[in-house]
């Protein structure tokens, strides 16, 4: 069984698991993004009903937990990596709060227009933001058994069979990790 994140232990408390490994000033810079992050998706949800901001926070812990990420722009980007694509937050407004860096790598992984064409896009990202995407990815897929409908279960995992898998590749952990959960929901396949 794949290992699983678990973004509703809350920021606090990530934040002070966090402490030994990240400095003082990643940890500051995190809280800002945090808390921008909880204002603008309020109170969103997931499809299975818990809060959104639960994702966000899986996707940083993956990074930080499992990976050994340190950069505190593709912390932040990792968790403002929604904000563009869910909420009306632009990707100016990022730039403007938290640098051109992030928006940059938010502004990877945001989806606008075609799905296929964005996905195909992500071949061409830079290795942050692929980590992003991976960690994004991970927490959607994670448990998607949990998703309610039956049909979006399916389609979403031989989507990200085709289209994300093969962006862990060359990166370890992601890829045993996908390797493992493909083998896991292989009868989503259908």
């Amino acid at each position: 069984m794949v290992r699983t994140f678990d973004g509703s232990v809350g920021w606090a408390a990530l934040r002070s698991r966090f402490a030994d490994r990240l400095g003082a000033g990643t940890l500051a810079a995190l809280d800002d993004a945090v808390a921008f992050a909880v204002e603008r998706h309020g109170e969103q949800r997931r499809p299975a009903g818990e809060p959104y901001v639960e994702h966000l926070l899986e996707a940083l812990e993956v990074l930080v937990d499992a990976v050994g990420e340190r950069d505190p722009d593709t912390l932040r980007a990792a968790v403002l990596h929604d904000v563009v694509e869910d909420t009306p937050t632009t990707l100016e407004e990022v730039r403007e709060r938290f640098g051109e860096r992030v928006a940059e790598l938010v502004g990877w992984v945001t989806k606008s227009g075609d799905r296929a064409q964005y996905l195909a896009r992500l071949r061409d990202a830079p290795e942050a933001a692929i980590a992003v995407k991976l960690a994004d990815r991970l927490s959607n897929v994670q448990r998607l058994r949990t998703h309610p409908r039956a049909e979006k279960r399916a389609s979403y995992y031989r989507e990200t069979v085709a289209t994300i898998v093969p962006l862990s590749e060359g990166r370890p952990w992601f890829q045993q990790w996908y390797s493992q959960w493909r083998a896991d929901h292989a009868d989503l396949d259908g």
